[in-house]
């Protein structure tokens, strides 16, 4: 362990976790309504402010997604072996406050993207790579603890494009941007006041008596599993990371958002999915819990699966919409439609991922595994930012039934990981917890 885990008795703080939970939420979820809060913002301002063409736009947003996650991998190893999470994160976070005030600037557009890219290196990983740090060994909280961490995430991309969003497109781009700052700022403080909630930690090097022991087999096991598991996460990140780039235009361009007098901005659109998350994962968690409890439980990459053939169903809605429309603008509730059952895959896949890397990292490398979770999302999407080029080249429903087969092929990659998978999870689960 790093130190002495910061709770180990029940609290009542925040669905019963540790204090130390709140804290990393809370900083969380301000970072993630300042990432979100610009992404909502960034394919129209290029399009529409920059002039630059679709092709341009679609190939700087999936760029600029595939370097916000390919930066996270030095990060982790820069974090576990010199700074230490703590410092990282605080690095981090200031260094992206300070691109997200540079967005306001039009002149530094791209410097811009490469210091928010730069900072979230740091901070990426690092962050929810504490939260193991946080509990005992046997701690039965422990096991949802990443779900309560989603729904952070979701609480503030869920608010980033109603603020954001609205400011940018009603008052200008540059305020859009701006209040991303003041978010990113904001997580920072709350970060720095409550450190006392955190535990202690030491750096990777060198091992000691007290950390888990993992032979080398093994842990060339596991580093293969996750790599297997990443590359799923690869493709399916191809289909996923549309919603920001491709499916944005077409709710500009496809949907008719009139409802009555009232002209629905687009940029509300992108909040349905984190809404959707708070909505649906209380639900979720109980039946999955029951589940358990009835020894029915789903093992990580077969309910990674079933996630992945969701967002595949959700797809091939939309190309159905998009033919049977035609020419004409669909109506704006099939796009909550979409969000509903694309949201419900995401639930299946993306903590379930997340939780998983977490818990099978070697000893001492915490935020080194976290950032290779992130490494299968920058080469997702970077692959998602080539996949969007072509949606200037193909009609709406062939292109949509294109990320359906996409997220299908990452459901067959998954189904046929499964058992592998298992062998390796139970084989951590016997040795003694870590952080």
């Amino acid at each position: 362990m790093h130190g002495t885990p910061a709770s180990t008795a029940p609290s009542r703080n925040l669905f019963g976790q540790p204090p130390g939970l709140t804290v990393l939420f809370l900083t969380n979820m301000w970072e993630q309504f300042s990432y979100f809060g610009m992404r909502a913002l960034l394919v129209y301002y290029m399009t529409r402010q920059l002039m630059l063409g679709q092709v341009q736009a679609s190939f700087v947003y999936g760029a600029y997604t595939a370097c916000a996650y390919f930066t996270p991998i030095l990060g982790g190893m820069i974090a576990d072996r010199w700074l230490g999470k703590r410092r990282a994160v605080m690095l981090g976070a200031t260094i992206m406050a300070t691109g997200h005030f540079m967005m306001a600037f039009e002149p530094l557009f791209y410097v811009a993207l490469a210091t928010i890219a730069l900072g979230n290196g740091l901070f990426l990983p690092s962050l929810p790579s504490q939260i193991n740090d946080l509990y005992a060994p046997g701690d039965p909280r422990r096991g949802w603890a990443y779900n309560v961490y989603y729904l952070g995430i979701n609480i503030g991309g869920f608010l980033a494009p109603l603020i954001c969003g609205t400011l940018g497109e009603i008052y200008g781009w540059h305020y859009g941007f701006g209040a991303a700052g003041i978010g990113m700022f904001v997580g920072l403080l709350i970060y720095l006041f409550g450190q006392r909630h955190l535990p202690p930690e030491r750096l990777s090097l060198p091992r000691t008596q007290g950390d888990a022991q993992v032979s080398p087999g093994d842990e060339k096991r596991i580093w293969m599993v996750l790599a297997a598991v990443g590359l799923c996460v690869t493709v399916f990140r191809g289909a996923y990371e549309q919603v920001g780039n491709t499916v944005a235009l077409w709710a500009d361009s496809g949907i008719d958002r009139q409802f009555g007098s009232l002209t629905i901005p687009m940029t509300w659109f992108q909040a349905l999915n984190p809404l959707l998350v708070m909505m649906l994962t209380p639900p979720l968690l109980s039946v999955w819990r029951k589940r358990a409890d009835a020894g029915q439980e789903a093992a990580p990459a077969r309910r990674m699966t079933q996630g992945a053939l969701i967002v595949a169903l959700a797809y091939a809605l939309l190309a159905i919409v998009s033919w049977q429309a035609g020419n004409d603008r669909a109506d704006w509730l099939w796009l909550v439609a979409f969000f509903v059952l694309f949201t419900t895959g995401e639930l299946f896949i993306l903590p379930t991922g997340l939780g998983l890397f977490a818990r099978l990292a070697p000893p001492r490398l915490g935020a080194t595994t976290v950032a290779a979770w992130y490494l299968a999302i920058f080469a997702g999407s970077l692959s998602a930012g080539l996949v969007g080029m072509l949606w200037s080249r193909m009609e709406p429903g062939a292109y949509f039934s294109l990320l359906s087969a996409i997220a299908v092929a990452a459901a067959g990659l998954l189904y046929l990981l499964d058992p592998a998978v298992r062998r390796v999870d139970r084989s951590s689960t016997r040795r003694q917890p870590h952080c």
